[in-house]
């Protein structure tokens, strides 16, 4: 007789839980993985659909910001308020000017206007409203679905899913030491039949279309998996910013928020502070910074928030590093400094960066698109196999070679592709073993952050514990 416990973690158990959630989220884990996919590259799809926003000949000195500022409020005169500059960030690019509530899309949850300025020459470029490109277009869809709040919360649902899902696959594929050693180890002439390679990562091309599917499903799982869990759980983690805050005390660290409310405490006067001269005082705490973004003034008690980004910034295009700058005295009200946050703010300082995978340079984001890609290709592979168990789908056999010569010559390159794999698997050894060596390194900085994890959390559950008995006792008495 099996105990519950033993039940719930029988593996017919986690099968069903890992087709079920196929069946229910799987369309939604494939449009995220494209969509992120494209996402990735936005800007450079963006450019190639838009020529006229790459400078094929930069010359010249870049306009100041004032003239800058003063060519897109001269485009847009009848929009007061606050605006930020982004620059770009290459000798190509555009600077964007963000208009944050236009009142076009006021009402939807995240469509702000985009104006694109020349900074070499101050010509304005392009207005466009973001959500009405088709790059701004699939990152909604790939961040909200397109449907503002219930689709922002939505998907970071699915994120937490998509975790369970990658996690009981794992488990699933999972062959043990000997299954994994039998699959990577060379072929031995003379071999038992009992030691013949297991097939946890054989991928057979000619045993027929389903058993294709079925082998690169593993295959590309076992690969992507690691990714894929770490996109699902920053994307939980920046769609429910708020659970982060509270298990690591870092409130204010949400994505594109400053969590500070800075107003301007000086008399108003005639000789406001420039833009080059707030960008100049922002600067004396840190000299050696690059200027990423300025936002100007709204109001009379409205103030300078100039974003800067320091060398040890692992963030490339939202740092944190950040100058607040009164408007009318010029004077520093306050800095952001990035060397000075607890383990807890920095570690809500990667959840962007690891998402998008620039922190990884661009060898992390191409490994990126391709998870993206193989998330896609897991669900259509499994909803194949899914298909032809259930009869809706009919095997056929898989002609990957012809007898023409032209197909032929392909076979040499199918044997080596799979020798290749074979020859994967000692090399993700010896990478676990230097990920080993690097977690001694960083050891005593991850029990320090996890001690300081689980302390919260403990405070947090004892929280809610003793509001519940009160609010018990009060309803009793």
């Amino acid at each position: 007789m099996q105990f519950p416990i033993q039940r719930l973690l029988n593996r017919a158990t986690w099968l069903k839980v890992h087709l079920y959630l196929a069946l229910i989220g799987g369309f939604f884990f494939a449009l995220m993985g494209l969509t992120g996919s494209i996402s990735v590259y936005r800007e450079d799809l963006d450019q190639l659909l838009n020529p006229q926003l790459v400078i094929e000949q930069p010359s010249g000195k870049r306009q100041s910001l004032d003239k800058i500022m003063a060519a897109v409020q001269a485009a847009h005169p009848e929009r007061y308020g606050s605006w930020t500059l982004e620059m770009p960030r290459s000798p190509h690019g555009m600077i964007t000017a963000w208009y944050d509530k236009p009142r076009e899309t006021f009402f939807e949850l995240y469509a702000p206007l985009m104006v694109s300025v020349n900074p070499y020459t101050a010509e304005v470029v392009a207005s466009r409203f973001w959500g009405q490109t088709a790059t701004t277009w699939l990152l909604g869809l790939h961040t909200q679905l397109n449907l503002d709040s219930f689709g922002w919360n939505a998907v970071g649902v699915l994120g937490l899913l998509l975790m369970v899902s990658v996690a009981t696959g794992v488990y699933l594929w999972w062959p043990g030491i000997r299954g994994i050693w039998d699959a990577i180890a060379a072929p031995v002439p003379g071999r038992l039949a009992a030691y013949t390679p297991s097939l946890a990562i054989k991928v057979r091309h000619n045993a027929g279309m389903i058993r294709l599917a079925f082998d690169l499903h593993r295959l590309i799982g076992l690969l992507s998996a690691s990714v894929l869990l770490l996109l699902a759980f920053t994307g939980f983690n920046l769609s429910y910013p708020s659970i982060l805050e509270t298990l690591t005390g870092s409130s204010g660290m949400e994505h594109g928020e400053t969590g500070r409310d800075i107003v301007s405490t000086a008399t108003p006067n005639n000789h406001p502070v420039k833009l080059e001269s707030a960008e100049f005082v922002a600067r004396g705490p840190f000299p050696r910074a690059e200027l990423r973004r300025v936002t100007t003034p709204a109001g009379d008690s409205g103030i300078y928030r100039i974003n800067l980004r320091q060398g040890s910034e692992i963030n490339q295009r939202h740092p944190y590093t950040t100058v607040w700058v009164d408007r009318w005295s010029g004077q520093v009200k306050e800095v952001r400094d990035p060397s000075g946050f607890s383990p807890g703010q920095t570690f809500a300082t990667w959840i962007w960066p690891m998402h998008t995978g620039e922190a990884f340079g661009a060898t992390g984001r191409f490994i990126w698109f391709l998870s993206g890609i193989g998330l896609f290709i897991l669900y259509v592979s499994g909803l194949l196999h899914w298909l032809h168990r259930h009869g809706k789908v009919k095997d056929r056999k898989v002609k990957f070679i012809d007898k023409d010569a032209a197909a032929a010559a392909l076979r040499p390159l199918v044997y080596r592709l799979q020798d290749a794999v074979h020859r994967a698997g000692p090399m993700l050894f010896r990478l676990s073993g230097l990920l080993r060596q690097k977690a001694k390194l960083y050891a005593p900085q991850v029990r320090k952050g996890c001690a300081m994890l689980l302390q919260r959390l403990r405070s947090l559950i004892i929280n809610l514990i003793n509001r519940q008995k009160r609010i018990g006792k009060n309803n009793w008495e």
